[in-house]
């Protein structure tokens, strides 16, 4: 790739470091663990399902000069409201659990009797101060780093996985019948590659590339956005690939509490694959999550700016250092006196992200379809049938999510 096309992404990198995080370290890992490669169908379903509504973000941001937060108060101010309501709801949540399972795993790489809590504090400073300081133009070029370095060592995890002894290989797809499985098939599908309010950050970060690059345009933006979502794609399979090589008939029972599954996670590689393929595996994990904590930082408070000043006007100067004190004070507090009701925060999180799937899609669909959006930028008629098929799964999806609780 040359220094020309590796300037011109951006937005597409930072959604696969939003969208690469739990829905891949954690999910993908155990539905290989639990189903070797028989989920690699479901993987690549969602994401063909989903890949609309994701891509309508910088289409629409590209092809207009703003946000998807823009037209969804053309949509209505009622749509705004709501999204505004959702995401207050969940963002501290969100936060609080990527930011525990990244600081599980800096307690596996580094040495030194650190506690979890206390890690949570340094990566939330760390990042906190990575963003204040660079701003989007720092975010922008760190994320390269990170996803080549996260890219580079998966593979290389993978590759000696697939050569050690231990390893078995069945590509047989399989349909789970028990209610665990199907639970946890439903919890795979719905956060892979990501949640859907990813898209509205991505149409918020192209419109910041398209300050430091005046030459990115529509057609550009959804080539960055496509290298990005295949990324996203391959790591996924990569992870559910280790999954399947590693500790497919193991036995492992894996903890629900994300700073114990990331030390589980490392020490069965380790015993599986031997010492040489810590340092892999322990960069792929920590980058993995450390993409998603920073990522999220920023995206967060962002769109929270940008939605509050689209309904109540510019009442404050600085409102994204603003939106990201409360997002850090709230994730601290989170911390100090909710940890223990963690995961109750996290179902609900969860249940909210899986049911509201739908109203992302079809106002993404709606405002991309509409006068709103330029003609020549308008989706394809072969673009709208999958964006048709995308809705029915999602609704459909939801409403069996729902049932099954």
């Amino acid at each position: 790739m040359s220094a020309f096309n590796l300037k011109k992404l951006g937005p597409g990198l930072l959604f696969a470091g939003a969208a690469i995080g739990v829905s891949h370290l954690v999910q993908s890992t155990r539905a290989g663990a639990d189903f070797g490669f028989g989920l690699i169908w479901a993987l690549l379903l969602v994401n063909l399902f989903k890949y609309p509504f994701f891509q309508f973000g910088p289409r629409y941001a590209l092809a207009t000069g703003e946000s998807l937060l823009d037209g969804y108060k053309k949509l209505g101010r009622g749509v705004l409201i709501f999204y505004f309501i959702l995401s207050f709801a969940t963002m501290f949540t969100i936060q609080m659990a990527v930011t525990i399972v990244t600081a599980g795993l800096a307690v596996e790489v580094f040495p030194g009797n650190i506690s979890i809590e206390v890690w949570c504090l340094i990566i939330t400073f760390v990042c906190l101060l990575l963003l204040l300081i660079g701003r989007y133009k720092l975010l922008d070029n760190l994320m390269k780093v990170i996803i080549v370095t996260l890219t580079i060592s998966t593979l290389i995890a993978v590759i000696i996985a697939t050569s050690s002894e231990h390893a078995t290989v069945s590509f047989a797809q399989v349909m789970p019948t028990e209610t665990a499985g199907i639970a946890f098939l439903i919890a795979f599908m719905g956060w892979m590659p990501a949640p859907f309010d990813i898209s509205i950050w991505h149409s918020l970060w192209a419109i910041e590339k398209k300050k430091d690059e005046k030459d990115f345009n529509t057609k550009s933006g959804l080539f960055d956005f496509n290298i990005g979502y295949v990324t996203t794609i391959i790591l996924g399979i990569c992870f559910v690939s280790l999954g399947a090589l590693v500790m497919f008939g193991s036995g492992e029972t894996f903890s629900s509490k994300g700073g114990e599954f990331a030390g589980q996670l490392i020490n069965l590689y380790t015993a599986s694959l031997g010492e040489s393929v810590y340092i892999f595996i322990a960069i792929a994990a920590f980058t993995t999550m450390f993409s998603t904590t920073l990522t999220t930082l920023d995206a967060s408070p962002r769109a929270m700016a940008k939605a509050s000043q689209l309904l109540l006007g510019k009442l404050i100067k600085h409102s994204y250092i603003f939106w990201m004190a409360v997002l850090v004070i709230g994730t601290i507090a989170i911390l100090a006196f909710f940890l223990s009701e963690m995961g109750l925060l996290v179902k609900i999180a969860t249940i909210l992200s899986f049911v509201t799937a739908p109203f992302y899609a079809i106002a993404n669909f709606v405002l991309i379809s509409s006068k709103h959006t330029p003609k020549e930028w308008q989706p394809s008629t072969g673009m709208k049938i999958l964006s048709w098929a995308g809705i029915f799964f999602l609704v459909g999806f939801s409403v069996y999510y729902l049932f099954t609780l």
